[in-house]
């Protein structure tokens, strides 16, 4: 998936070889874009946004699977399907799956704040005084369950090649950046690991959040506990201004060092993309610029835009 000024775009290899596009407009409402104009807050509003949206185009992804993996006699009946469900797709259904993409991004990063204080108090609650060091072996069992959680799942041949593609997007950003030409040759010459990755978020909230845990001194587990969820929002601001800040100085020698341990992270969270794959992330690229290119032309409005969410545009 690329997202551009006006449009995202996830692009799709159907088992017959075409590409099919899901786009969808970023219809951002107007206190959603002042919110992204205010630092700090603007972290956690780019974070959920992201989770909303995301989660329509996995959607699509995992429905185009299922339609190739149906029998043909059987896919007359999946399309008269899908025909209904596109003409009951109402506004509401549409929030209910930003919702839960949001809620589901909640949760999760509430579960992977908690969890490792439960550990940590549970292992070593006796075994010294000093909240900090509690706070720093806290950090170190939380950036541990992250790397076995990601390595396990990219054992998966289904997360293994959703690591692939997320590889791939990375290259053609790379490669268009460096004014590469975008043919498959060009792309696959470019690192797979790229400093604006969400991958490199995480790891900044692991390190930031020991340093902003260890300013607040708790006394139980009960205050502890209370206080990482009051404070996530704040690990999670300063994070992204962190990793914006990272980014903006990658190409300063010496400061280009600030965003290794991202970028290492990124080791588990993509792998090596084959040709056909950086194919259909060019595909997608490609189709995301042609459509904001229409959009400030004013060929095409946001609202005419042909994909959607259960109807792509044929590539």
């Amino acid at each position: 998936m690329f997202g551009g000024k006006h449009i995202n775009v996830t692009a799709v290899r159907r088992k017959n070889g075409e590409i099919t596009f899901l786009e969808v407009p970023r219809s951002d409402k107007s206190w959603v874009v002042k919110l992204r104009r205010i630092p700090l807050l603007r972290g956690l509003v780019s974070i959920i946004d992201s989770s909303a949206k995301g989660s329509k185009h996995l959607n699509y992804s995992a429905e185009s699977y299922a339609e190739d993996e149906t029998e043909p006699e059987d896919q007359a009946k999946q399309q008269e399907k899908a025909k209904k469900k596109e003409e009951g797709w109402s506004l509401g259904m549409i929030f209910g799956v930003a919702i839960m993409g949001i809620l589901s991004f909640l949760f999760g990063k509430l579960i992977f704040t908690l969890v490792p204080v439960f550990v940590e108090n549970f292992l070593f609650k006796n075994a010294f005084d000093n909240y900090i060091l509690h706070n720093l072996v806290e950090g170190g069992i939380k950036l541990v369950l992250l790397l076995v959680y990601l390595w396990a799942i990219s054992q998966t041949p289904v997360v293994k090649r959703l690591f692939q593609y997320h590889g791939a997007e990375h290259k053609v950003i790379s490669a268009f950046e460096a004014g590469e030409e975008l043919t498959v040759a060009n792309v696959q010459k470019y690192s797979r690991l790229h400093y604006r990755c969400g991958s490199s978020f995480m790891m900044l909230t692991i390190i930031l959040g020991v340093i902003i845990y260890s300013v607040f001194p708790w006394d139980n587990l009960v205050e502890r506990v209370v206080q990482r969820i009051v404070l996530l929002p704040v690990v999670i601001g300063i994070s992204f201004e962190v990793l914006k800040g990272t980014n903006a100085v990658r190409d300063i020698p010496g400061l280009k060092y600030l965003g290794y341990p991202g970028l290492w992270l990124q080791l588990l969270t993509t792998k090596e993309p084959k040709d056909e794959m950086v194919e259909v992330s060019i595909a997608s690229f490609n189709r995301m610029r042609e459509l904001d290119a229409a959009i400030e032309a004013g060929a095409y409005t946001e609202a005419s835009v042909s994909g959607g969410i259960l109807d792509p545009a044929k590539g």
